[in-house]
């Protein structure tokens, strides 16, 4: 006799849906130095400014450290890995309108995700960000 297990778990929506949110800096890692921690003392208490807003119908928001609001569109690679910032405007400097993210970790309340380009604004370094909702 075979029996099997009822799969019966919980389905977790898409990235695309969990990540509609607006999120803000915990902490920011330029390069592999740590620059910022919400609450904590700052080497760039810039990142306090740092928000990125998620809508749905693909609305994106997106205040870097310079505390410049772009908006534009996002999207999610169909492996669920990138995010994508596109047609921001005003355009951040050196990016054309362009940003992506890869997406290392995600929860109802938490996003970690590391900017697959240098930011000029940083001094030409790749950095993680550890975001927050609220």
């Amino acid at each position: 006799m075979l029996t099997a297990c009822g799969g019966g778990g919980t389905k977790v929506a898409p990235v695309a849906e969990r990540i509609q949110k607006s999120w803000s800096a915990q902490s920011v890692k330029e390069g592999t130095t740590p620059v910022f921690t919400k609450g904590g003392s700052s080497t760039k208490p810039g990142y306090s400014n740092f928000r990125l807003e998620l809508a749905s119908g693909g609305v994106a928001r997106f205040t870097d450290i310079d505390g410049i609001t772009c908006t534009g569109t996002w999207a999610i690679s169909s492996d669920e890995k990138t995010l994508a910032l596109t047609g921001l405007t005003p355009p951040p400097t050196g990016t054309n309108g362009t940003i992506s993210f890869t997406i290392s970790s995600l929860t109802d309340n938490s996003l970690t995700i590391t900017r697959t380009t240098a930011s000029l604004k940083t001094g030409g370094t790749i950095n993680e960000y550890q975001l927050v909702n609220p």
